[in-house]
């Protein structure tokens, strides 16, 4: 460990444990469940804490531990699924919390502490060795990232910072590469629209991206659909597992990248239109887009007790 012991120390007093309850009723439970263990940063001393939002999207209660093993009962208050960022709240005061890095650059030193159950904390450091963007399968795109030279040691939604013991990013993923890679969500995500996310929940003056319930993968100069999301735009237009995707809108489409730019030069409830290859033929597919954010609200509490 090549960080030093008081400063890892310090840093550590600022992380949380998440502990997140959803319904199975949300649409976000059937790929990553009812229950869900992540990691968080306090990002001011009221007790505003910084995480990734797969792990506390749909959540009905949240459990918040700080590393000297006090829980709090935390709120989601704000969501932007552009980034993948969340915001989770506690009532108290005169917390231990990090300031954002002014900088980042390829080579730094960083390390990361995530929550590996309650109050325990694991620490891993190594190198930022790029800042190049991101593509995911659900319909996202980092047009710049961070990727450190080691695993993520714990739950998603982790501390990644710097020598100085500043906020760099919160940690996403491990990426399977060559060797050990983690990704990290640049905490200039979050400065650049946290006034909105503070205030209203969600970034109001960016214009709400068509989402299309769709998994696609660049294969061979081709974009694959691999799978839709049930109930979502792309499954009640038509669009099946296997369709190759030629265009969008008459606009030739190569890479999951140019798949998303294409389908977000519309805005959230846009008809698009989408030339397919299935089998042995082709056709047009019109999908009618919707609002992420209006997808994944908290579905009314059923009769009927969870499964």
């Amino acid at each position: 460990m090549n960080a030093r012991l008081g400063l890892v120390h310090a840093v550590l007093l600022a992380t949380v444990d998440l502990n997140t309850r959803v319904p199975s009723r949300h649409p976000s439970a059937r790929n990553l469940g009812t229950e869900r263990m992540g990691s968080g940063t306090i990002i001011d001393p009221a007790g505003t804490i910084l995480t990734v939002n797969y792990v506390v999207n749909g959540a009905e209660a949240i459990t918040v531990t700080l590393s000297d093993g006090k829980q709090y009962p935390g709120r989601l208050t704000a969501q932007d699924f552009d980034t993948g960022l969340a915001l989770v709240d506690i009532d108290a005061a005169d917390l231990p919390f990090l300031r954002p890095a002014e900088s980042v650059a390829v080579g730094q030193p960083a390390f990361m502490i995530a929550s590996s159950g309650q109050n325990n904390r694991r620490v891993s450091d190594g190198n930022v060795t790029s800042l190049e963007g991101y593509d995911g399968q659900w319909e996202y795109l980092l047009e710049r990232s961070i990727r450190v030279s080691a695993f993520n040691p714990g739950f998603g939604g982790g501390t990644l910072a710097d020598s100085r013991g500043r906020l760099l990013g919160v940690v996403s993923l491990n990426l399977n590469e060559i060797a050990k890679f983690t990704l990290a969500i640049p905490v200039e995500c979050y400065l650049r629209d946290a006034d909105e996310l503070r205030r209203f929940g969600r970034v109001q003056s960016r214009p709400p991206r068509p989402w299309l319930g769709l998994y696609p993968q660049g294969l061979g100069g081709h974009v694959v659909v691999t799978g839709v999301t049930p109930s979502g735009p792309a499954e009640a237009a038509g669009l099946k597992q296997g369709d190759i995707i030629l265009s969008v809108e008459d606009q030739e489409v190569q890479t999951r990248p140019q798949l998303y730019r294409e389908v977000w030069r519309k805005r959230a409830g846009d008809l698009i239109t989408f030339h397919v290859i299935r089998g042995d033929g082709s056709l047009d597919i019109r999908v009618a887009s919707r609002d992420r954010w209006d997808f994944n609200q908290p579905a009314p509490p059923s009769d009927k007790a969870d499964d």
